[in-house]
């Protein structure tokens, strides 16, 4: 199809098109230059950082030092080398108890692990959750804060993608179908009795899964399915993603933004949606924002607030940490989700199989929305609860988490006091497939009582 278009444009078009191609190709290899000439500058400005913070060198306490100090350190951390996070999560407390966190990588696939999280503070009867991570540029880990809080109360599992650049072309290719097999795999593993839960992104294939598992009236069809911040109908209430998404041609981004990975990589020769161009993206949008954050680091090094120049840098560090996509999966969801819609309007085809979201009938589903959130418009993950026209009323739940921007519907305060309890209200009122039909709470779980 991209053939066809590209032969049927005027020679002068395919010429333009031909070389925003190669530029494209050209750039990842530049861009690798610029991180390896970018990691030896962060390396000598953290080494001077270092010197003139030094307490035995006798100008370390001289004032300008300082902030010459401050400046090179926000610079080393702004331009150092990262690779993917690690969770990190050792220990939980639980009403007053501290626990061990066990953290295990239970199935290993090329495209993406699926990970699992345990304390031996939860009881026989806690609810089992798998947390569906965007693949959207970041690691899993950008959900630690939500797993941290989750884990609390439940038993939870979550998908731990892969950076594409990583995986070698014999493994084929990833696209929507088989994120969505993907999904199911892993509710097959976690088996009957599952909930999950889809932050952003990843609402899409797990609303399809669940739909195409209630039509087989598959055993390991979720119990609940909670969506939050996500693209389910992007007609409503477009954000400038939304619009950028439909004001381009499908074309456009294939030539635009799809490269190659370079030959120092396993994944050499993979045609990915680049991490650092996703990145770039998240950033541009609010440049302002940005900016300031890292001036305030600066004034906060400078007057020895450690505590909150660690926070920014934390942060940072997480938001930085980016991976790239396979193109295939990049440019479907672009086509399918973003201009063509196909999932509210009857038209999402998995495996060559219409996905009838009408099949759903005794999973509950929850609908999560930040009233501030500039990525995915209020109203967007509502959508869902329109279209599963056989799904009980009592069986749906919307939440408009006011003065919420789109990271704080999963992570901050208002995720871990406001936003946590009533998903784990939900998923206590509909502890058993028994449950769905009356929608009663099980007796016994300890979910039942958080408000």
């Amino acid at each position: 199809m991209i053939a066809a278009l590209r032969h049927a444009m005027p020679a002068g078009c395919a010429r333009r098109a031909a070389d925003r191609k190669a530029s494209i190709h050209v750039l990842y290899k530049a861009y690798e230059i610029q991180r390896s000439l970018m990691n030896a500058s962060s390396a000598w400005a953290s080494m001077m950082a270092d010197m003139l913070n030094d307490p035995r060198l006798p100008f370390s306490a001289y004032g300008p030092n300082q902030t010459m100090a401050s400046a090179l350190d926000v610079f080393a951390h702004a331009t150092a080398p990262r690779g993917k996070p690690a969770f990190g999560i050792r220990t939980i407390q639980v009403d007053g108890q501290v626990h061990a966190v066990h953290e295990t990588t239970v199935v290993h696939r090329p495209f993406g692990d699926l990970k699992r999280f345990t304390h031996d503070g939860l009881g026989a009867d806690a609810p089992r959750l798998l947390l569906v991570a965007p693949m959207s540029g970041h690691y899993a880990t950008l959900l630690r804060g939500t797993v941290e809080r989750l884990l609390e109360r439940a038993e939870v599992y979550i998908t731990d993608w892969a950076d594409a650049k990583y995986v070698p072309l014999a493994e084929g290719h990833f696209n929507l179908d088989d994120y969505i097999d993907y999904l199911i795999g892993f509710l097959e593993h976690i088996g009957p009795g599952t909930h999950m839960m889809a932050v952003c992104q990843p609402s899409v294939p797990a609303f399809a899964a669940t739909a195409v598992l209630a039509a087989q009236k598959h055993p390991c069809r979720p119990l609940t399915l909670t969506m939050m911040g996500g693209p389910i109908d992007t007609r409503e209430s477009p954000t400038a993603v939304n619009d950028h998404a439909v004001t381009k041609p499908y074309v456009w981004f294939k030539h635009n933004v799809i490269t190659t990975v370079p030959e120092n990589y396993p994944g050499a020769g993979r045609q990915v949606y680049p991490g650092f161009v996703q990145l770039t993206s998240f950033m541009s949008m609010n440049l302002g924002s940005h900016m300031m954050s890292h001036y305030k680091l600066f004034q906060h090094m400078v007057q020895g607030a450690e505590e909150s120049a660690e926070a920014t840098k934390t942060f940072y560090d997480e938001y930085r940490s980016v991976c790239d996509l396979p193109a295939e999966f990049y440019l479907q969801t672009v086509d399918v989700v973003f201009q063509r819609h196909a999932l509210p309007q009857g038209e999402f085809i998995h495996r060559g199989q219409p996905v009838d979201l009408g099949a759903i009938t005794d999973t509950a589903i929850l609908c999560i929305e930040g009233e501030r959130d500039d990525i995915s418009g209020i109203g967007q993950t509502r959508a869902a609860l329109k279209v599963t026209p056989n799904l009980p009323a009592d069986m749906k739940q919307y939440l408009l988490a006011p003065e919420v921007g789109h990271y704080g519907i999963f992570n901050g305060s208002r995720w871990r006091k406001t936003i946590a309890p009533v998903i784990e209200t939900w998923m206590a009122r509909y502890a058993t497939r028994d449950n769905a039909a009356d929608g009663k709470p099980r007796r016994g779980n300890k979910l039942a009582a958080v408000s």
